[in-house]
């Protein structure tokens, strides 16, 4: 068996240095000397018999690929050493520390709030904090370990990705109060075919719509694309086109309180999962896994109310 001789504030200093391609910034970072951040990693570097940093004076550190592949595997280490010092100061008690978790942009007004009061309320020493941004963000976000879990749609996910679901969401219709189809339930897109469409043109989402409009024998005839899931609405209400979204308001009135009116539509088509997504291979910690036994908990009840 070999032995290294490695210590943990050495995985540490190397870890922040890699994070943030700087010695300065991680000494800053760590409130510690900069000779001593370098001096660590030169040590670990001796240690291990292999480069991990190469040091360049005008653009900083960039990680060797042997780096590359020892930071990832790092990242999973230092969290779980950290959750082994917890587990030993609270052993017998509840759950407590921090969680990070991402969430797509448009599904937090709608999701994130009730999953965040269920946690709190079953683990009330979990600290959730939030970073909220769009799909391709957010998977960056889960890969660099800036956040453990991310609340998104289960679409374009990669397979260094795992997920489990936690909701659906079906597309509809949406038109203005006024409009010759409002009085109706349910509509087939063909009924909409000739009129101009408004878009909420979100990275991937914008050409999900889309696609669901070609899936029904046409192309969408788009007027205004907006990134903005509440101006989707106030340009339907004052007739500016017809749009499809798959969350629901409480409330059919827009924020200058007009209306507008939601129509299921009979197209055949699969709706969107909603998903806690985390690193495929990294084990979660206890916050994180107890954070998505309340969320698959909270779903259920709101499925079968």
């Amino acid at each position: 068996m070999t032995n290294f001789g490695f210590t943990l504030v050495q995985l540490r200093y190397f870890a922040a240095a890699a994070e943030l391609g700087s010695m300065t910034a991680a000494s800053q970072e760590l409130m510690v000397s900069q000779s001593a951040v370098s001096t660590a990693v030169a040590q670990l570097e001796k240690e291990l018999g292999v480069q991990l940093l190469l040091r360049r004076h005008a653009r900083g550190l960039t990680l060797t690929a042997a780096g590359e592949e020892f930071y990832r595997e790092l990242r999973n280490y230092l969290v779980h050493t950290a959750e082994l010092a917890e587990v030993a100061r609270t052993a017998g008690r509840a759950l407590v520390g921090d969680l990070t978790i991402g969430c797509f942009s448009t599904l937090a007004p709608f999701e994130l709030p009730r999953l965040l009061a269920a946690c709190e309320e079953e683990h009330p020493g979990i600290r959730v904090s939030v970073v909220e941004d769009e799909h391709a963000v957010l998977k960056q976000a889960l890969r660099n370990g800036r956040c453990e879990l991310a609340l998104m749609y289960g679409y374009d996910l990669e397979d260094d990705i795992d997920h489990v679901r936690v909701g659906v969401a079906a597309p509809y219709a949406l038109v203005a109060k006024g409009h010759r189809l409002a009085r109706r339930k349910r509509i087939k897109l063909r009924d909409l075919a000739d009129e101009p469409m408004v878009l909420l043109d979100l990275p991937h989402s914008g050409r999900y719509f889309e696609g669901i409009v070609e899936s029904a024998g046409f192309a969408p005839q788009i007027r205004h694309r907006t990134t903005g899931f509440e101006t989707v609405r106030a340009l339907v209400a004052h007739g500016q086109g017809w749009s499809l979204l798959n969350q629901h308001p409480a409330s059919d009135m827009t924020y200058d309180g007009s209306e507008v009116v939601a129509l299921e539509i009979t197209d055949s088509v699969d709706p969107l999962e909603v998903v806690l997504a985390s690193m495929k291979g990294i084990r979660r910690t206890g916050r994180a896994q107890a954070f998505i036994r309340s969320s698959i908990r909270t779903a259920r009840e709101r499925a079968g109310r």
